[in-house]
């Protein structure tokens, strides 16, 4: 990159590897100089939690802050009820209000771990879409804001092109998505001085419309940056396991599993983890990313622990790490594991282990479960399951029972008392 920015945000986004694309880098950076940048990220209110793939626009949210300038966090309470078509194979399914509003909800829990919230010009806002999409007249819409789209250019953006090569449906509805959330932008400018959108970059095209549809409508100048699309080193996409999603919300995932999650990281991604979802200083990061060994698996709890205090608190980072140690080097139980409490009727006369490894979280389906005992890689109190008819009673749950899947995954469980 020829341009050596001056402000400081641009230079974080630049050392630490956030920065894919920028719509006009040296403007940017000459506003960002200027005075404060209010900034928005859109999240769409489809599930009950964020999960790890929305977290490296989070950090950039609170990087945006920790520089002095205004992070905007649009919740999508208008575009849920559309859907956003971006690279998706199908139509996503549309949600009622109620649930929209649980939704976003849960999601605010987790922002409020990252930013700060309040009234001051760097202060973060929270706002929803619906505020103005709930109440649009569609005629005056199509006339004041449609005109200013090209149905050519729109069929040109890769999240539409690649639906429409594999001969997939994309429907009039999600094809108004791109219209609405560049509506967002224009209407985030012109209510509250919003100079700057962010978002992966397969939002480029999303962003590159309410830039262009705000300088036609209002004749302002405007800014658009984008992060890279995060792979893990063997090529999978960054937030996703074996056991789906890992939820920022603790009362979907454990926050031992949370953690734990970081601990597996693959060797070759400690040091651009550490850049990208910690604060460590950049020296720092590469140093514990170029250690080979077992130390590297130091440099894994390191992050680990960064990540977890970042979202949990330092106390929930040190208890995680605590059961990991006993559950690992000792070969002990821990008491920070995900744990499955089982009431006198839910156990009968017996309950099967197979229900018991679907119903702890160590596998999707009893048939993955089978599977893995097949595979020799379920264990019960740290040996191997052989058995998958094995039936668990209230007598082999007077004390408390550990289910694990591999090496790395476990649960107990436990009799109600």
């Amino acid at each position: 990159m020829t341009y050596h920015p001056k402000s400081e945000f641009l230079n974080i986004m630049i050392e630490r590897g956030y920065l894919a694309d920028c719509t006009d880098l040296q403007g940017l950076d000459d506003a960002l100089m200027a005075g404060v940048v209010p900034t928005y990220i859109g999240y769409d209110a489809t599930a009950a939690s964020l999960h790890v793939g929305h977290l490296l626009n989070i950090m950039m949210l609170r990087w945006l802050q920790k520089t002095g300038h205004k992070p905007i966090t649009l919740m999508g309470g208008g575009t849920t009820k559309v859907g956003d078509p971006s690279f998706r194979s199908d139509e996503r399914p549309l949600l009622g209000p109620d649930q929209i509003a649980a939704n976003i909800d849960g999601m605010r829990k987790v922002f409020a771990s990252y930013l700060s919230y309040g009234d001051g010009p760097s202060d973060a806002l929270m706002l929803d879409n619906a505020e103005w999409l709930d109440g649009l007249n569609y005629l005056e819409f199509l006339r004041d804001i449609g005109r200013h789209f090209s149905v050519n250019r729109m069929l040109s953006f890769e999240s539409v092109k690649s639906r429409l090569d594999r001969e997939q449906s994309l429907s009039f509805l999600e094809f108004n998505y791109m219209i609405l959330q560049a509506y967002d932008f224009l209407e985030l400018n012109r209510r509250y001085g919003c100079m700057l959108q962010m978002g992966g970059s397969d939002q480029w095209g999303n962003i590159v419309n309410g830039i262009d549809l705000t300088r036609r409508v209002l004749d302002r100048e405007i800014y658009g940056l984008t992060s890279p699309l995060l792979t893990t080193s063997d090529g999978r996409k960054m937030g996703k396991s074996q056991g789906g999603a890992i939820w920022l919300n603790g009362d979907l995932l454990a926050t031992y599993d949370f953690w734990q999650f970081w601990r597996n990281t693959t060797d070759a991604d400690v040091g651009r983890f550490l850049k990208l979802y910690t604060e460590l200083p950049v020296d720092e990061c590469e140093r514990l990313g170029a250690l080979e060994g077992s130390e590297i698996n130091e440099a894994k709890i390191r992050l680990a622990n960064e990540v977890t205090t970042l979202l949990h608190g330092a106390d929930a980072a040190a208890a995680a790490e605590a059961t990991a140690r006993e559950v690992f080097e000792k070969g002990g139980v821990g008491d920070d594991l995900p744990t499955l409490t089982l009431s006198g009727d839910e156990l009968g006369d017996g309950i099967s282990i197979v229900q018991l490894i679907v119903r702890s979280g160590l596998a999707r389906t009893g048939k993955e479960a089978k599977r893995l005992i097949a595979d020799n890689g379920a264990r019960l109190d740290d040996a191997p399951i052989t058995d998958a008819g094995l039936m668990i009673d209230a007598g082999a749950l007077a004390a408390p029972i550990k289910l694990s899947a591999g090496k790395k995954r476990h649960a107990l469980v436990t009799l109600a008392s």
